[in-house]
């Protein structure tokens, strides 16, 4: 007999001899045989930009090929004459067009994640470029206009996730989510000051509380995927980890830089409470993006209050981040294990942890 590990499992999905209804059930009935979770290893966040060289190779090639294409038409058409609006929307209809082919082959056939990925982000250009044609066409103002190509390039992007599943679509979907929102805002006249209104809540306009709504929405949108999938096998886990790569940012900044630019102890007070409590909240559910996030704001935090000693602060916390790290499953485990039973806990990513060797599923 021979093992088959997680790393294979994930293999057959991506070569397509396993769906990933396939996969999960697999391995939830590997786990169910072993005693339901007793002899799990810790599982690390699933994330990769590409399998070999070849694939960035491929992603040159495209790269080259699209800016060519840009070169002779997107940027070379102007929005002043009636068939400048309809050569631009024809000029990105033939574009999402050939993306569509493109990937029918890089990502339904190959399984290729950095060429899928580049596909993705071409077809978002050519979706937004198309949105302009309307826009233009609608010959509104400039933020009607910006925000009616957002709101079409997220809307196909959603469809385009729907036919390939690249879960850096979910990355592009969000960031259009926030474009759209806050190109509705600025139609009513409404505009930032200052770059950093998006996320001081002191600052004006509604921007800032828009950006952390829409973050706590994307975040419940990454739960509900890392809740489907909580061992993490299926492209719906990985889906997860780009939105909250997106939400995680959008949540913490706005609260972190709006308390350290308070200035007041209890401001700072409520800054390192608030760290600690996004550094639990990423343990629970096994995302680093949220402590991540966080970092830098204890970093400019200690540079502020320490002054003198503020090195010897960075280097504490960097060594606190390298040992949670290399430690993070078996400080996963012991947390988990105190904390109280809460809705949801039990579809967390596995967390009780007898050793560190990886029991296979035997074949």
């Amino acid at each position: 007999m021979t093992g088959i590990s997680r790393d294979d499992i994930r293999a057959a999905v991506g070569s397509g001899m396993l769906s990933e209804a396939q996969a999960a059930s697999l391995v939830a009935l590997a786990d169910a045989r072993r005693g339901v979770r007793d002899h799990l290893s810790g599982l690390d966040e699933p994330f990769e930009l590409f399998k070999g060289f070849n694939e960035i190779f491929i992603v040159v090639g495209l790269s080259i090929l699209f800016m060519g294409w840009l070169g002779i038409t997107g940027f070379s058409i102007a929005a002043t004459s009636a068939s400048g609006y309809v050569m631009t929307a024809v000029y990105a209809a033939i574009c999402m067009g050939t993306v569509l082919m493109l990937a029918r082959y890089f990502t339904l056939t190959r399984r290729m994640i950095a060429p899928s990925i580049a596909l993705a982000i071409f077809f978002a250009q050519g979706a937004g470029q198309l949105g302009l044609a309307i826009g233009w066409m609608i010959s509104g103002p400039l933020p009607q206009t910006l925000t009616i190509s957002a709101g079409t390039a997220t809307a196909l992007l959603a469809v385009y996730y729907a036919l390939f599943r690249v879960p850096f679509t979910m990355v592009l979907i969000a960031i259009g989510v926030f474009m759209t929102a806050f190109g509705a805002v600025t139609i009513g006249g409404t505009f930032p000051e200052d770059p950093r209104d998006f996320f001081l809540l002191s600052g004006e306009g509604p921007f800032a509380i828009l950006t952390i709504v829409l973050g706590v929405i994307g975040l419940g949108v990454a739960l509900t995927f890392d809740m489907s999938d909580p061992h993490r096998i299926t492209r719906r886990a990985a889906s997860g980890f780009w939105l909250h790569v997106v939400a995680a940012p959008a949540i913490v900044n706005t609260v972190a830089l709006t308390l350290y630019t308070n200035g007041s102890m209890a401001a700072q007070l409520t800054l390192i409470g608030f760290v600690l409590a996004m550094a639990l909240f990423a343990i629970i559910i096994d995302r680093r993006s949220f402590l991540v996030s966080a970092v830098g704001y204890i970093v400019a935090l200690s540079m502020t209050v320490m002054e003198d000693q503020a090195f010897i602060a960075v280097i504490l916390l960097g060594f606190v981040l390298v040992l949670l790290g290399a430690q993070w499953e078996k400080i996963r485990r012991f947390i988990m294990n105190g904390t109280p039973s809460f809705p949801g806990k039990t579809r967390m990513p596995p967390w009780d942890l007898l050793d560190d060797s990886a029991p296979e599923v035997s074949a």
